[in-house]
């Protein structure tokens, strides 16, 4: 998809004015949070207008050198990269919609190469290196060897983390490498053909008015990465996969609690806490399928019933 031809619906937002407050007891300015549907806006545009003014490194993927790092690198489209493509006009290009906070996200990923193996689900652990960077390419995290990185729930975590929302909703579209190897000295050799891309994402899925210091607040954020092995999160081990406690199906891991315990189900070894622990209330079959037992034949299983224990 040429995404030079999908334009900002909208028009451009008008510059606004932040008004300050004084706390009258300590002589304390606060400045309220911006409008983040406006914000949204601003981010949008600086995103777009980045995309159409900087290129990544195509040539070294498309005949990769026997060294390659396979690491995605942006610059801009100037002097001697005039010639350049701009990232906005790749077919490899694609936007997906975020839902946070009440205002839809658009975020643009960059999939150069999807992987050949099993892809993550919203709640699973990726095995990846990653690169995070500002517009104006100030380096703010990077990785020096890959590291597991956790997606539980990502859509109303307390902390969020390094931009995990629109971090983990780039990673759904990628998979793992198809194996690896062991070496003699027990280091890993993934086979190459994991996945590789980035994402370019707005303040309001990143830090928006709360960043860390190497980060100026309302900033987009691009993180690029390399994902190379995929783990099926169990996390409260209780023989079901997180993904599968996401009982409403809304891709959230807080807000579902059966038992009204302020401990989300993927984290609760007893979903209904019915002193029977959910592990003694399902079947784990020899291929690994699981069975949901309904014993007073509620319509409810057992697990999820704390009147069947």
């Amino acid at each position: 998809m040429r995404l030079n031809k999908l334009f900002i619906i909208g028009v451009l937002a008008s510059t606004f004015l932040i008004s300050c407050k004084k706390d009258d007891k300590n002589d304390i300015e606060t400045v309220p949070p911006r409008d983040r549907g406006e914000q949204a806006i601003d981010d949008d545009e600086a995103i777009l207008a980045y995309l159409q003014t900087h290129f990544y490194n195509a040539e070294d993927f498309q005949n990769p050198a026997a060294n390659f790092n396979y690491i995605v690198n942006f610059d801009t489209i100037t002097g001697d990269n005039a010639n350049k493509t701009p990232i906005i006009d790749s077919d490899l290009l694609t936007t997906k919609t975020v839902r946070k906070d009440s205002i839809d996200y658009t975020i643009y990923i960059l999939k150069i190469r999807e992987g050949a193996g099993d892809k993550p689900t919203f709640a699973d652990s990726t095995f990846q290196n990653y690169k995070g960077e500002l517009l104006n390419q100030d380096l703010f995290d990077n990785t020096a060897n890959p590291v597991w990185f956790d997606h539980p729930g990502t859509l109303t975590q307390a902390n969020p983390g390094i931009a995990v929302v629109a971090l983990t909703q780039a990673m759904l579209e990628f998979g793992e490498a198809s194996g690896f190897s062991v070496n003699e000295d027990n280091t890993v050799s993934w086979n190459n053909d994991f996945g590789i891309g980035a994402v370019f994402l707005p303040s309001g899925l990143g830090y928006f008015n709360a960043s860390p210091p190497a980060i100026p607040i309302y900033s987009p954020l691009i993180f690029s990465f390399q994902l190379y092995g995929v783990n099926e999160a169990d996390h409260d081990r209780d023989g079901i996969p997180s993904y599968m406690e996401d009982l409403d199906g809304d891709g959230i891991l807080y807000n579902d609690d059966t038992s009204a315990s302020r401990i989300p189900n993927y984290l609760d070894a007893d979903d209904d806490a019915d002193g029977t622990p959910t592990r003694e209330e399902i079947i784990i079959n020899e291929d690994g399928s699981i069975e949901f037992p309904d014993t007073n034949s509620n319509g409810t299983p057992d697990y999820l019933d704390p009147d069947s224990f």
